[in-house]
């Protein structure tokens, strides 16, 4: 339920607030003075598609601000706290604003959402209708959804069941499809795929192989001038074979000994003669290992240099041929073979599949048949009931038709056409609403269908801007007396310019316009007593100070107070 409502800068509404509450609420005011804005204002906040050209004139954005009460173990307080907002002791605040220049901003719960997030909880929350959706009733996808709400939970249910099944035969069917159309071109990969797998496994590459095989060739490449580097090294560290020369060995042992003479005069020299004696060492095993690297090098470099070419060619076409790395090519190797199977698998897969189609269709169909059944009877029910409500409605003697016809295929919402037709009198064909229904008999249908599914499918909160549009006299007040029978169970919020039906409100608000200033402001007061009134009678007459209005408005109060 809407507890509040808060407009700024909104079309011709400077800064309004609406306090709604429990019950009918019913909007009025002059013609201009912005009461269609009111309506605007909850589609901002449902999530609607927002145009710049709302905000007012002398403003830089519009605001719209609305507060309403939920159940904090609630799917809508679920949902709001999903996006991050706060459900504060079941209050819910939601908030837009649009700015001048186009942008947007939606706030779920104290927290930045996308619009998308309000249309969720919009759904949840309200049901608008205005004159679109009197356009939108014509259309045989809102006369289904009126169906099936009406039906409740037990058709909701088979409906689901029905799109379950649905969408796992569609899915089969893309599946089997896309099998049979693609078969040729899987074969292609089978076949190169066998090919691939075939050709590295003869030449069997390991892991880091590559790399390895890099490092090696470079260094038998540079085979010579490694001898070279090593033996001038040695010869550096130790002289021994070389007739005697100074060496880093032979050096550092001669500094160590003097050290260790000169150390009994001066015992600040035994810790540097003792580091010279392990350089002494170091140098030893310096010259040791550079001995044994010699020891090893390769005698015959160039035989195995032209073995690791060759290697490296091999790998290097592999990798051309297979991947951008030799990870890639071993990758082929590691998974070739279950991809192998699985297209290997193709004639057994199509038969497991062909199998699962017809069982994914036989449900589908069976769900389908028993989805129409249900909506048969609700259909039955719901003329019959709608009918009733347009009796009381001044229709007297029109009959809603809702019909279910069988269609040959399978859709998303079964196998049904659904079709509300309106019969005026007895005797004459049933016509669709489209066509043999004027204005104020659309608007009076779509409210039967509220009354209605209200009973079956309740909503927390309705919203009709001018349903009454094209009805008057008596109509207009059957009209009010439904709308009350509605708001028994949900909130009603209604702009209207009926004082027919405005006397059934529990709570009456005008929208005031002010033309003092260069721009026309509006704001919102509720009425009671005499101010009601006399709005009531300028209702009627145009005259808010009428005496035969303000009798009338009288009389319709004392009437709806009786209802």
């Amino acid at each position: 339920m809407i507890e509040s409502l808060r407009i700024r800068d909104l079309g011709v509404i400077a800064d309004a607030t609406l306090p709604l509450g429990p019950g009918l609420t019913v909007v009025t005011g002059e013609t201009g003075a912005g009461k269609t804005m009111v309506v605007t204002a909850l589609g901002l906040l449902l999530g609607e598609r927002a145009d710049a050209a709302v905000v007012r004139a002398d403003a830089t954005a519009a605001v719209v601000e609305g507060v309403w009460l939920v159940p904090d173990d609630g799917d809508v307080a679920e949902r709001a706290r999903e996006a991050g907002g706060d459900v504060d002791a079941g209050e819910l605040i939601l908030g837009r604003s649009l700015a001048r220049e186009g942008r947007s901003r939606a706030v779920v719960g104290g927290r930045t959402a996308p619009a998308s997030v309000l249309a969720e909880l919009g759904d949840m929350l309200v049901v608008v209708h205005g004159q679109s959706d009197q356009i939108r009733l014509k259309a045989p996808a809102a006369q289904r959804a009126a169906l099936d709400r009406f039906g409740g939970a037990p058709l909701a249910a088979a409906l689901r069941d029905y799109r379950e099944a649905f969408t796992a035969w569609r899915d089969t069917q893309a599946d089997h499809d896309a099998l049979v159309r693609d078969r040729d071109v899987r074969a292609e990969e089978a076949a190169r795929l066998r090919e691939a797998i075939a050709e590295i496994e003869s030449i069997d590459p390991q892991p880091g192989e590559d790399a390895h095989l890099t490092a090696r060739a470079l260094r038998l490449e540079n085979l010579e001038g490694l001898r070279a580097a090593a033996a001038d090294a040695h010869a550096l560290l130790d002289a021994s074979d070389a007739g005697g020369l100074a060496d880093a060995a032979t050096l550092l042992s001669t500094a160590r000994r003097t050290l260790e003479r000169a150390a009994d005069d001066d015992p600040q020299l035994a810790p540097i003669a003792e580091a010279l004696a392990g350089l002494v060492y170091g140098v030893g095993d310096a010259a040791v290992q550079l001995a044994g690297y010699l020891d090893g090098l390769d005698a015959d470099g160039a035989r195995e240099l032209d073995t690791v070419q060759q290697r490296r060619a091999m790998l290097t076409d592999l990798i051309r041929r297979h991947g951008s790395s030799l990870d890639d090519v071993l990758e082929i190797l590691r998974t070739g073979s279950d991809r192998l199977l699985e297209l290997d698998r193709d004639d057994e897969r199509l038969v497991e599949l062909a199998a699962l189609l017809s069982t994914n269709e036989a449900l589908a169909v069976r769900r389908a048949a028993d989805l129409t059944a249900l909506r048969v009877d609700a259909a039955h029910r719901l003329g019959e009931a709608v009918s009733a409500e347009l009796t009381a409605l001044a229709m007297p003697t029109a009959q809603l038709v809702a019909t279910v016809t069988a269609r040959d295929e399978l859709g998303t919402s079964g196998a049904d056409e659904i079709a509300l037709l309106l019969q005026p009198h007895p005797g004459s064909a049933p016509m669709p609403l489209g066509r043999g229904a004027s204005g104020g008999e659309l608007s009076r249908v779509m409210l039967a269908l509220e009354v209605v599914i209200a009973g079956a499918d309740p909503v927390p909160t309705f919203v009709f801007d001018e349903v009454d549009a094209g009805v008057g006299g008596a109509a207009a007040i059957e009209i009010g007396r439904r709308l009350a029978r509605l708001a028994a169970t949900s909130q009603v919020l209604v702009v209207t310019h009926l004082a027919q039906v405005a006397a059934f409100a529990g709570n009456h608000l005008r929208v005031l316009k002010d033309d003092a200033g260069s721009i026309t402001a509006s704001s919102v007061e509720v009425l009671t007593g005499q101010a009601r009134e006399q709005e009531m009678a300028r209702l009627l007459s145009g005259l808010a100070e009428s005496e035969s209005g303000l009798a009338h408005a009288r009389e319709l109060l004392e009437l709806a107070r009786q209802h």
